[in-house]
């Protein structure tokens, strides 16, 4: 596995996880203090969550995981805050399957 495939998806389990506070600030927003609408927000957060599905799934071929750990990584991404605990487990479990880093490059020589 190319060390590419994990950092696109720890970017997106990020980036999809700081836009999954927002929309949750921005529907307490809405519903409790009747400010604010949430369309933007949710589509964006939403557009990045297709992304990081594409990611978890390219990740989670390439790292042979049962489907069950898939939908544990999938269902992080929709949870508030779960992704900044999910993550660096996945990227600890991942980081040994890396085979383009400077070891391999020196094994191949």
């Amino acid at each position: 596995m190319k060390n590419s495939v994990l950092t696109r998806y720890r970017v997106m389990a990020y980036v999809t996880a700081v836009w999954l506070l927002v929309f949750t600030v921005a529907i307490i927003a809405k519903y409790v203090f009747e400010t604010g609408d949430t369309m933007v927000i949710s589509q964006i957060h939403g557009v990045l969550f297709i992304i990081y599905v594409v990611f978890a799934f390219d990740l989670g071929s390439k790292a042979k995981w049962p489907f069950g750990k898939l939908l544990w990584v999938l269902a992080a991404g929709c949870i508030p805050v779960a992704s900044f605990f999910v993550e660096p487990k996945i990227t600890r479990e991942a980081k040994p399957l890396i085979t383009d880093g400077p070891a391999s490059a020196v094994a191949k020589a």
